[in-house]
């Protein structure tokens, strides 16, 4: 008697089949996946299926919840008690890093440039678990000019020739050799300069310089490249969970993610809009997400993810990154009075006048402001009565 109750494949997928309707095809994947080798019987399917539905139900938001308010109340409120400072990863050569409230003000803005540009770069199986091959991995990331492996320069504005000597150890640190820097130095030559590499040692003679156009070259040979990408000023190696990742200050996430050896799925900067047009918008939504999560976890403050999730979907969801504030978010709004209620009020107003805009009294502020019901709570909901 008791196998006759075992549940069949195919009533469990009709029963999926049934709950299609109710719940998220994710949850129905999830859920197809957790039961394929399990034997139930039809009372235990119920039950599941019973809890399921309710735990749905309850994760979900009750029609006309302030659910702005309350995630404007839940990321302020913690975002009080943070710190005001910047911390300094202790490495061989120190990052500094905003954390806490500037780097939340960051985000939300959704700054241009963030103050410390980070990317993490997770390396592919082969050298991920080996310190050596992740740091060769760093030089080749790791930028580095004639400026960061010279020891001294000196400019004879007499005879005008720049000499500068070069630290061969610290090029053998960064993984490069003299030949490396003879070959870049053989693309300055040429044009008016005649250069001479002697050991560790490159002169640089100009004719008929004056002392601008010395200070000129001086500059622009020491900024040119040796190794390394644009803009990654630093790198550092390090073993977190299990692996060894590194960590870089300056982003160029575009170079970076065609090296070999660097693990393209989860390698990622911390700069929004770099992200957004190297990996699309639906990357730049989460990247949001995870850096407020982020600030508010290393503060020890625990937010819901859910309304992190919200502040991402309303900066991202017309397809480009904006920013909470007049220039984005609330600037945009299609109600004029709540435009004009938020900042520069004449302004607005005259502008929502000469297009002939048109005011629904859809929202919070512009149903305070003509002292209308507010269309949150019991206030969404209208009666029709009849009259008999």
């Amino acid at each position: 008697m008791a196998g006759m109750d075992i549940v069949t494949q195919e009533e469990l997928n009709n029963v999926l089949a049934k709950l299609a309707s109710i719940l998220p095809p994710r949850i129905i994947d999830e859920l197809r996946n957790k039961l394929a080798n399990k034997t139930l019987t039809r009372e235990q399917l119920t039950e599941l299926v019973k809890t399921i539905v309710n735990e749905y139900y309850k994760a979900l938001i009750d029609p006309g919840e302030a659910i702005g308010i309350v995630t404007a109340q839940s990321v302020g409120e913690p975002s009080t008690q943070m710190i005001l400072r910047s911390f300094h990863f202790a490495g061989l050569r120190e990052f500094s890093m905003a954390l806490g409230l500037p780097r939340m003000i960051e985000i939300v803005d959704a700054r241009r440039k963030p103050s410390v540009p980070i990317m993490t770069v997770y390396l592919d199986e082969d050298h991920r678990h080996d310190p050596n091959k992740a740091r060769e991995i760093a030089y080749k990331i790791q930028l580095t000019t004639i400026e960061n492996v010279a020891k001294s320069v000196e400019i004879d504005y007499v005879n005008s020739q720049i000499t500068i000597e070069i630290d061969e150890e610290e090029l053998g640190q960064r993984g490069l050799s003299m030949e490396d820097v003879r070959k870049v130095m053989e693309k300055i030559k040429g044009k008016g300069a005649h250069v001479e590499v002697e050991g560790n040692i490159i002169r640089v003679t100009l004719e008929n310089a004056d002392v601008i156009k010395l200070r000129k070259v001086r500059d622009k040979i020491m900024q040119t490249r040796l190794a390394g990408i644009k803009n990654v000023k630093k790198t550092l190696v390090r073993y977190k969970d299990g692996e060894w990742i590194i960590e870089t200050e300056g982003t160029n996430l575009e170079a970076v993610l065609t090296l070999e050896g660097v693990d393209y799925r989860r390698t990622i900067s911390n700069d929004l809009h770099e992200v957004a047009e190297v990996l699309g918008i639906e990357a730049a939504r989460t990247v949001i997400m995870r850096e407020l999560k982020k600030v508010l976890d290393q503060q020890g403050l625990d937010t819901d993810i859910r309304h992190l999730m919200l502040i991402a979907d309303v900066m991202t969801w017309t397809g480009r990154v904006r920013q909470v504030g007049r220039h984005g978010v609330v600037g945009e709004k299609e109600s004029p009075l709540a435009r004009a209620a938020f900042e520069v009020t004449v302004k607005n107003l005259v502008e929502a006048s000469i297009r002939g805009e048109v005011e629904q009294f859809r929202g919070v502020v512009e149903s305070v402001i003509a002292g209308k019901y507010i269309p949150i709570g019991t206030g969404i909901v209208q009666l029709m009565m009849e009259f008999e």
